[in-house]
């Protein structure tokens, strides 16, 4: 009898010290969070048949109070892989070169520096959109419960952000909107032990990425009702010379209608440019790619074009 009670005992306690592990749910690359959102995000990317634009991504500020926790960094990161998952090309934008741009076309429109050129209001000849934000707020939080001589924890992160998409040509904001984020990691343990928790930089980063997956699928819609908008580089008698190229993915045959730009729309509240007027003065047909980022057309109809002349897709 005494030798069973022997062999009783470290059975007992080998199903105590295993119970006393830490488990987890959740995985940051496999699931981002509890609703489901990488797999949404993963047909919106498969429904994306735009042009491979060039986005500029500026470093998301951190307007929490949680000043420690490197939100705008990792928010900015994210971001990156996620816009470069959708078939586009990130690019980092820093928040001078954007305010430089923004007074640069400020003193263009009152007319204290002459255009020249180069419009500031064309934006950067490399980049078609940028996205731009700020984290708003941020939270962990912990819930447990008690089941016998176990415990669980789960530790709940929440994540707002404010971001827009901006036409950079134009400086107008195709989107703007709030989103939110969670995710969720549940650790457990027997008698008190197992459960203690620590900074957890993957409960953080999952909560973003969850917040920016949907973001992320707002804007390929977004980017899907667009048409392809690219300018006259070269006139060549009857041949354009277009900046479009492979990465526009345009097909050959595709239909462009060319516009003059003209005088700026100010509005007088703001005194900012609300866009160019703009008029149409014929069609070109694209008979060739280049490269990635020229193209060739043919005029289809009308007469006097000439560089900086805007081309976009008839569909």
């Amino acid at each position: 009898m005494k030798q069973h009670a022997h062999f009783a005992v470290p059975a007992f306690l080998v199903m105590i010290l295993a119970a006393c592990a830490p488990s987890m749910t959740g995985e940051v690359k496999d699931d981002v969070s509890v609703t489901g959102q990488t797999q949404r995000m993963e047909a919106a990317g498969a429904k994306y048949s735009g042009p491979q634009y060039t986005v500029a991504i500026v470093k998301f500020a951190n307007k929490t109070p949680s000043r420690s926790t490197a939100l705008g960094e990792s928010a900015t990161d994210i971001l990156r892989t996620l816009v470069k998952n959708a078939g586009l090309e990130p690019i980092d934008m820093s928040q001078e070169a954007m305010q430089q741009q923004e007074e640069l076309i400020k003193l263009q429109q009152t007319g204290a520096v002459k255009a020249g050129k180069k419009n500031a209001a064309e934006g950067f000849d490399s980049v078609d959109y940028r996205i731009q934000g700020a984290i708003t707020a941020y939270s962990e939080v912990e819930e447990g419960r008690d089941l016998l001589i176990t415990q669980t924890k789960i530790q709940v992160a929440r994540v707002q952000v404010d971001y827009s998409l901006v036409d950079v040509a134009t400086g107008k904001s195709l989107l703007a909107e709030s989103g939110m984020g969670e995710y969720r990691k549940e650790t457990g343990g027997a008698l008190g032990m197992g459960t203690k928790t620590t900074a957890d930089t993957g409960l953080r980063d999952g909560a973003l990425r969850d917040a920016f997956s949907k973001a992320m699928e707002k804007m390929i819609v977004k980017l899907n009702t667009q048409p392809f908008t690219g300018r006259i580089l070269l006139m060549e008698g009857q041949t354009a010379v277009i900046r479009a190229g492979e990465k526009s993915r345009l097909p050959s045959g595709a239909k462009l209608g060319v516009y003059r730009p003209g005088q700026d729309l100010i509005d007088p509240e703001t005194g900012r440019s609300l866009g160019k007027r703009e008029k149409q003065i014929g069609e070109l047909m694209l008979t060739s790619h280049q490269n990635d980022r020229v193209s060739e057309a043919k005029v289809s109809s009308g007469t006097g074009f000439q560089a900086g002349d805007i081309v976009r897709q008839i569909r």
